[in-house]
C-alpha cells in the first residue's frame, strides 16, 4: 500500500490524461500496445511503464528478503510494529494513514487532491474467533475480474449472472448482496427498520469536519479494530454483517430485505474494481464448495427466506434466492444422471422411450431447446461457443464434486461430526500456472478427494459408453439402439466433456496432470462400480 500511495500521484493523472482503462496498471500494461503513432503519449507511457516495473521489483525483492529497509522504517511507524509481531493471528491493531486528505500535500503531480488511503491489519487474539471476511467486509470484492482467458476455461467470469440473473433478482424484489461492489446505507447496517418518514440528513454528513491530527486519529481509531470493541454488542447479530456462515453476505442481504429495505442493481459498463478470478481447477472447485455450502446453511436454517421472509418480502423473490441456496442439493439430481443411467445401459436396462416411440419427442425437445437457450445467453453477453461448452464442464464438475462436498459436509456439521470452516481461495499463481491458464490448459497436480470423483465419474462413463456401443454393434439386426438411443447420446456427451480428464489421467506427462495415485484410485472404484452393476 505504500508503494502504490507513492505511484498513484503518477498514475491517476496518466489514466485521466489518456482514458486508461482498465485502471489496473497490471492488467492495463499486460495488454496494451504502446501507442508508437502518437509521439507525446509513447514518451509518457514508456516513462510510466517503467516506473510500475519498478516498483514491482521492489516489492517482489522485499517479499523475498522478508524485511524493510531502514530508510522505509523510519518513515513508517507502521512497519515497525510488525517488527515485534510474533505470528499473523495473534497481534495488535496496526494502522496508519498514508494519505492525509485533509493535508495540502495530498495532491498528485498536477496539483489534484488525492484521497485518504489507511492502512489497517485488525487486532487478532487466539482467544477471539476473527470472522474472517464478516469482519472486514467493504465495497472492493469486485465480481469482475482482468485475467479472464478468451474461452474461460474454469468458467469463472460470472457473466451470464452478473448480466441476466442479477437484473432477474432486480425484477423480482432486489438483487441479493453478494459482498461485492454493494454501497449500503448506514441505516441498513445498524440493525434499523424501514420508515417511510424517514430522511437522512446527507448535508450533516457531508460537512462533518475532523480537526484532530492524523497522530491522534490514528491512536483514537484503533479500538474500532481491537477484538473487544463488539464484545456483548449485536454486532455480527441484528448489526452489521452477520457472522457464523461461510457466505456472510448473501444472509446479510436476506435480513436487511426483511427488515424492509429495498435493493436496487446497477451495473455500468465501465466496472468500479477489477479482481483476479481462479487459475487452477481445484481453487475455483473449493471456492464453490464454500459458497454451497453457506447458502445451503441459510436455506435450512431459520434465516431461509420461506421463514424470515415471510410476509416481509415478496414470494417471488423468496423463490428467486432457491435458485442459489439450493445450488448443494442440486448435487443429487446431478449425480444421479451421471451414474444411474450409464450403469443401466451397462445392464441392458432402458430407461427413456425408444427412440420410433412419440414419448421421445419430449425429450429431445427439453434437451435442445434447453441447451440451445443456454448456448444463446451465454454468447448473447459476450461468450464464446468454446466458452460455453467450458461452462458446461465446470458446471458438471462443480455439481458432482463442490455441490456433493457441500451438502456433504453441511449434514456432518449438524450431525456434530464437522465444523465449518472459512477456506480462502488463493490467487496466486507461479509462472508455470499462469502460462498454463492463459494457454487454457485444465490444471490438476495434486492429489483431492474432488479429482478422484471427477477421474472415477469419467471412467465409470467411458466404460459404460463402450459397453453400450458394443451391445448395439453386436445387435445391430435386432434394433437394440432404438431401446438405449438416449442413453447412449448421454454417456457420450458425458465422455465428451470430460476428455480434459483423460488427458490429465493417460496422456499428459507435465506436473499439472492427475498424480499417478488419482489414476489408481478412480480406475479401482469404476471397475468396481460397473462389476457390481453388472453382477
Amino acid at each position: 500500500m505504500l508503494e502504490a500511495s507513492r505511484f498513484c500521484k503518477i498514475w491517476l493523472p496518466f489514466c485521466k490524461k489518456f482514458k486508461v482503462e482498465p485502471r489496473s496498471p497490471e492488467a492495463y500494461f499486460r495488454t496494451a500496445v504502446e501507442p508508437l503513432g502518437e509521439p507525446v503519449m509513447a514518451k509518457e507511457w514508456s516513462t510510466v511503464k517503467m516506473l510500475y516495473e519498478d516498483m514491482k521489483k521492489r516489492i517482489e525483492n522485499t517479499t523475498k528478503l522478508g524485511r524493510i529497509s531502514e530508510e522505509i522504517s523510519k518513515e513508517h511507524k507502521g512497519f515497525n510494529e510488525w517488527i515485534f509481531v510474533a505470528s499473523r493471528r495473534d497481534h495488535q491493531t496496526i494502522l496508519q494513514i498514508l494519505i492525509d486528505g485533509r493535508e495540502s500535500e495530498a495532491v498528485d503531480i498536477q496539483g489534484q487532491t488525492l484521497p485518504t488511503l489507511v492502512y489497517l491489519s485488525r487486532e487478532k487474539r487466539p482467544q477471539y474467533h476473527h470472522h474472517f471476511k464478516a469482519g472486514a467486509m467493504n465495497a472492493l470484492f469486485p465480481q469482475g475480474f482482468e485475467n479472464l482467458t478468451k474461452n474461460d476455461v474454469y468458467g469463472g467470469s460470472l457473466n451470464v449472472l452478473m448480466e441476466l440473473e442479477m437484473p432477474g433478482f432486480d425484477g423480482n424484489g432486489g438483487p441479493c448482496y453478494i459482498g461485492t461492489g454493494c454501497f449500503h446505507r448506514r441505516e441498513t447496517l445498524s440493525g434499523q427498520e424501514y420508515s417511510k418518514i424517514y430522511k437522512a440528513d446527507w448535508k450533516r454528513w457531508s460537512n462533518r469536519s475532523v480537526e484532530d491530527s492524523t497522530s491522534v486519529l490514528e491512536e483514537t481509531c484503533k479500538v474500532l479494530a481491537s477484538c473487544s470493541y463488539e464484545e456483548n454488542t449485536q454486532w455480527g447479530k441484528e448489526m452489521g454483517l452477520k457472522y457464523d456462515c461461510t457466505v456472510e453476505d448473501v444472509l446479510t442481504g436476506v435480513a436487511i430485505q426483511c427488515r424492509g429495505w429495498r435493493s436496487i442493481y446497477f451495473n455500468p459498463e465501465r466496472k468500479g474494481f477489477l479482481g483476479v478470478a481462479p487459475t487452477t481447477l481445484l481453487q475455483s472447485l473449493v471456492q464453490h464448495k464454500r459458497w454451497s455450502e453457506g447458502d445451503f446453511h441459510i436455506f435450512a436454517s431459520r434465516h431461509c427466506p420461506f421463514v424470515l421472509g415471510y410476509k416481509k418480502i415478496p414470494l417471488k423473490l423468496q423463490l428467486t434466492y432457491c435458485m442459489n441456496l439450493l445450488w448443494a442439493a442440486n448435487c443429487l439430481a446431478t449425480l444421479y444422471y451421471v451414474i444411474v443411467p450409464s450403469l443401466c445401459l451397462l445392464r441392458g436396462i432402458s430407461l427413456f422411450p425408444e427412440i420410433t416411440n412419440s414419448w421421445v419427442l419430449a425429450f429431445v425437445f427439453v434437451i435442445i431447446v434447453h441447451r440451445a437457450y443456454s448456448l444463446g445467453e451465454f454468447v448473447w453477453f459476450g461468450g464464446t461457443f468454446k466458452g460455453w461448452w467450458n461452462d458446461q464442464r465446470m458446471w458438471l464438475y462443480k455439481r458432482t464434486t463442490s455441490y456433493f462436498f457441500g451438502f456433504l459436509d453441511y449434514i456432518l456439521k449438524r450431525l456434530g461430526f464437522t465444523n465449518s470452516a472459512f477456506v480462502i481461495t488463493t490467487k496466486v499463481a507461479d509462472d508455470d500456472v499462469s502460462q498454463r491458464y492463459e494457454q487454457e490448459v485444465m490444471e490438476f497436480g495434486t492429489s483431492s478427494p474432488m479429482f478422484t470423483i471427477l477421474a472415477t465419474l469419467a471412467l465409470l462413463n467411458v466404460l459404460c459408453f463402450v459397453s453400450g456401443l458394443k451391445r448395439v454393434i453386436a445387435d445391430v439386426e435386432t434394433l437394440v439402439w432404438e431401446q438405449f438411443a438416449l442413453q447412449i447420446l448421454l454417456c457420450g456427451l458425458l465422455v465428451f466433456i470430460n476428455l480434459p480428464i483423460y488427458q490429465g489421467l493417460f496422456f499428459r506427462k507435465d506436473v499439472a496432470s492427475l498424480p499417478t495415485s488419482v489414476a489408481y484410485q478412480s480406475t479401482m472404484f469404476a471397475l468396481l462400480a460397473c462389476a457390481i452393476a453388472v453382477y
